[in-house]
């Protein structure tokens, strides 16, 4: 484990303490959970970036072309 130190304003010190109370986790808790949400979310972006490039209108014209062609049922239309 490893400790970090933060300058966080007041404002943004005060609405985290006041949401890691109302779900009932420390002040830590809320920031690592925050920060590891994050840092996911970034993560997914390059990766998905990544599976774009490799992607192409060809393939995905290839993979369309196995879908079968019917009508969805009611439960499932747009």
């Amino acid at each position: 484990m490893s400790t970090l130190r933060l300058r966080l304003p007041e404002s943004l010190h005060k609405y985290a303490r006041e949401m890691a109370e109302k779900e009932n986790i420390s002040i830590n808790q809320l920031i690592t959970l925050a920060l590891a949400e994050k840092l996911s979310a970034l993560g997914a972006e390059d990766y998905l970036e990544m599976r774009a490039k490799r992607g192409s209108k060809a393939k995905f014209l290839k993979a369309m072309s196995k879908v079968p062609k019917v009508e969805p049922p009611d439960y499932d239309r747009l």
